[in-house]
């Protein structure tokens, strides 16, 4: 992911508004083709503001950078991003962003760091309501106690390990940005070690290290993150688990249903448009 070369976007100002009696304020966007003008569209350099951000794509997919992980955001799932952390959104393609601006005062009892949650089809719904209402709503209106509620379902939310940790010692990172250029890349660590300039056992144990993760599972996490973007792309199952590696469909399928709870057609058609 070459950032210098990204078209970018100016940052949303309505995160520096502070208001309690907004405790949410929506914005949808639409990121349109005509927009696409390189191969990906980021918003401006990594910026930060006092108020929270869930970050959804109501359709198409998004990636989010939170300091030193990357995450992936499908529709069934959106990135909560806590007041005054620094991120980068930036979009492979076509997306329909609904995203929250939530108060400092009505942060209480969402994570402290960023994290990506599951969008139920309540929350789902509560959001494209919210995004319906906008800021026309008064302390004790009907809209305010949807916020509320909105709110209620955010800390309710269930967490999902959708990310992929960075790294910082050099060698790890040349590694993981190959991977990332090129997620089809199925070498072990001992292929890899000539280009990291280290022994297979010395990355082994940096990996684990400096993400967290054995290089295996670190991975499989770019699979799914890729997976599902090629998903998005409309890509065929078959050619996408043979694509990234696996020698069979069975196993591509029981892998993802394993990690995110549905096959990768299930998953497909969770996406739509609003």
């Amino acid at each position: 992911m070459t950032i210098a070369k990204l078209t970018r976007m100016a940052p949303v100002m309505l995160g520096y508004r502070l208001d309690p009696n907004l405790p949410i304020i929506p914005l949808s966007l639409e990121v349109s083709p005509q927009q696409l003008q390189a191969q990906q569209v980021g918003c401006a350099a990594v910026h930060a503001h006092p108020r929270g951000q869930l970050i959804y794509a109501s359709s198409g997919v998004m990636r989010v950078i939170c300091g030193r992980d990357i995450w992936v955001v499908p529709p069934s799932q959106a990135v909560w991003v806590p007041p005054e952390q620094e991120h980068e959104v930036y979009f492979p393609g076509e997306v329909g962003m609904r995203n929250l601006f939530i108060d400092p005062s009505a942060t209480d009892g969402l994570a402290l760091q960023c994290t990506v949650v599951k969008v139920s089809p309540l929350l789902r719904e509560l959001i494209l309501k919210a995004v319906q209402i906008g800021e026309n709503y008064q302390p004790d209106s009907a809209g305010w106690r949807l916020m509320q509620v909105l709110l209620d379902e955010l800390r309710q939310a269930e967490p999902t390990p959708l990310h992929l940790p960075m790294a910082r010692d050099e060698r790890v990172m040349r590694v993981i940005e190959a991977l990332l250029h090129n997620p089809e890349d199925c070498r072990g660590l001992e292929q890899w070690s000539s280009l990291a300039g280290a022994s297979s056992r010395t990355l082994a144990r940096l990996f684990v290290a400096e993400t967290g993760l054995t290089f295996g599972q670190w991975r499989k996490r770019l699979v799914l993150q890729e997976a599902i973007k090629r998903l998005d792309q409309g890509q065929p199952v078959t050619r996408i688990a043979f694509d990234l590696g696996y020698q069979s469909l069975s196993a591509f399928i029981e892998m993802f249903r394993k990690e995110l709870g549905a096959s990768p057609r299930q998953y497909a058609r969770q996406r739509g448009d609003v």
